[in-house]
Formats: C-alpha cells, structure tokens, sequence
C-alpha cells in the first residue's frame, strides 16, 4: 500500500509540475475519442468521417477550452445528420439548442463530464459517471449528465433507425414519417427515461452520503449508488421487458465501481485512524472540528556530507606565516587605539 502511495503522489506531482502540457494532452484524447466515437457510429458524411480528420479536430480541441470540443463535435454531428436527411438535421439542431440553453444555464463548466458521458455508454460503463460526478462534482453538474444521456439515446435511436429513415425517400408522406421516427426517438424511448431517472437518483444519493460526518462516508457511497443502480435498472428492465442487457448491467457496474474506487484512491484516501477532533471558540462562536488528514508517505531526504573536493587532493594547503599574524594584530591594533583615542601600548 506504501508503494501505491508513492506511485499516487509522484503522479499528482508529475501533473501539477506539467499542468499546462498535461491538459492539453487530456483534451486531445478526450476530444479524439469523441470524434472516433461518432466516426464509428454516426459517420455519414464521408468527407469528415476518416481518422485524419479526427486526429486535426482533436489537435484543434487541445488548443481551445473544453466547451469549444463540444461546439465542434455537434457540428461534426450535424454534418452528419444532414448527410442522412434535411429533417435528421433539423430535430438535432432544435435538440442541440434545447441541450445548449439547460447546460450552460446550470452545468457551463462540467463540459468533460458531458463530453464523458456518451463515450462511457458506448463503452459500456456509464454507471461511472453519477458516481464520479456525484463524488467530485456540486449538486448542478447532474445537468451535464442528463444532457449527454438524451444526446447518446437520440443519436443511437437514429443509427438504429437509419435503414428506415432511407426507406422513406420518394414517398409523398416522406417529410412526416422521418419526423416521426426522429422524434419518437425521444419522445417514445422508455429506456432513456428510465436510465436518466435512476442516473439523478444515483448521483443524489452518492452526493449526500459523501458530504456526510461519517467514517469512510467516500467508500460507502460508491458502494450505495452502484447497489442502487444495479437494482434500480433491473427492475426497470423487468416493468418494461427489455431483455439482454442485465450481464452487461453487472459487469458494466462492477467495472464502474472500481473505476470509482480509483478516483476515491487519488482525490479523497483518507487515514481515519489518525483522526482528531480540535474545539476553539471566538467572541460569537464555539467550533468542533473533526481533522481527517490524508494518506501520506513522508519523503525521506538525503543528506551528502562532503569531506573534500578533488580539487584540494594532492595539493598542499598553505597556511599563514606567523610574521603575518602579527602584522595583522598590530594594524588592528592601531585602528581600535585610533577610534579610543589612547596609546597604542596599552593594548599589549
């Protein structure tokens, strides 16, 4: 555990030293794996579509805050959409507009968490992120969670329903059935309603139990928001039979809940049995505190103790004469006589 400690503390060094170079490289991922992520699914356009392409974008996004990823990758999208169909184009943009208005309205500075969110589903872990939001993040950053949830479900309807927005070309009633079927994609998805609402409930519960005056109050609400989650979403799997996904729930939830355990390890792994409690008080006041310090391994620093240096080897060292110890004691002399004004013989 020492050595963890160790490896955790050199890490946070690392990245405090290189803050500047680090986040850039933490945007380029992010921002790469957003693009390769919508290429692999939603790619219709195939101009933009190609990891080249990808590779400029995300070189672009590490230069520019993270809201201007997410500004770039809905127009990426919107490209997309339109490729598919002019009325594809035009719900997206309504729903974009609709997301813009709530998120920068309540979450504006949770844009990794949002941009977070639709790759942790297609990588099938998104139980991580009410967790992880709910043990980093205020109350307000559910938003971006939301946000990125209707977003993945909308996008992943109109791929699935790619084959039939096709099929409609040339019929007189083409213009309606697409909206149809574009707009059911929200409006008709239970699963998205069911996800987002044990998603809220989960980070709620991870987001009080971690501001609690308890021991290990971190560990208890992992374990609490995954247990909720689990249970939470099978139950709605069963009400609403949707079958095939309770192995991929429970590998996706153990997966997030260690992931979880990490983030706990390097923000918040606290020693509680050197905890202490100080009482102090002021002219208004009386305050208890409860101190609970982090773990920590104290570096050990080397002492160099230096006898000589090459230089001085082999060489003789010379030493003053006793001739000029005496001239120097009586020139001194004569200066202290000359401040006191008194004979220089009565300091012998």
């Amino acid at each position: 555990m020492t050595q963890l400690i160790e490896i955790k503390d050199k890490i946070i060094k690392f990245f405090c030293y290189y803050e500047f170079y680090m986040m850039m490289a933490v945007k380029f991922v992010l921002a790469l794996t957003l693009f390769l992520t919508i290429n692999a699914n939603i790619g219709y356009m195939s101009r933009i579509s190609n990891v080249p392409v990808a590779i400029i974008l995300a070189m672009i996004c590490c230069l520019l805050p993270v809201n201007g990823t997410i500004l770039l990758a809905a127009i990426v999208v919107l490209l997309d959409m339109y490729t598919l169909s002019i009325e594809v184009a035009l719900v997206t943009f309504i729903l974009f507009l609709l997301i813009y208005l709530v998120y920068f309205r309540f979450a504006p500075r949770d844009g990794i968490a949002a941009i977070l969110t639709p790759i942790t589903f297609q990588m099938k872990i998104p139980y991580l992120m009410p967790m992880a939001t709910g043990l980093l993040r205020p109350a307000y950053s559910i938003a971006s969670i939301i946000c990125g949830t209707v977003l993945f479900f909308f996008l992943d309807g109109v791929r699935q329903s790619t084959s039939t927005l096709t099929a409609t070309a040339g019929a007189d009633d083409d213009t309606t059935s697409k909206l149809n079927v574009i707009i059911g994609q929200i409006t008709t998805n239970k699963e998205m309603t069911l996800t987002i609402v044990i998603f809220v409930l989960a980070f709620l519960i991870v987001y009080l139990i971690r501001k609690m005056n308890i021991e290990h109050a971190w560990t208890v609400a992992i374990i609490s928001g995954t247990i909720f989650q689990v249970v939470g979403l099978i139950a709605g799997y069963l009400v609403l039979n949707i079958s095939g996904k309770m192995i991929g729930l429970l590998i996706g939830s153990i997966v997030s809940m260690l992931l979880a355990f990490v983030v706990q390890f390097f923000c918040m792994d606290l020693d509680y049995a050197r905890t202490e409690r100080v009482q102090f008080s002021d002219d208004e006041y009386f305050y208890y505190v409860k101190a609970v310090p982090k773990k920590m391994v104290t570096s050990t620093s080397k002492t160099v103790k230096r006898f000589s240096t090459t230089g001085t080897i082999g060489k003789r060292i010379e030493h003053p004469s006793k001739s000029e110890d005496l001239s120097e004691e009586n020139s001194s002399r004569k200066v202290i006589a000359k401040e006191l004004e008194i004979d220089e013989d009565l300091l012998k």
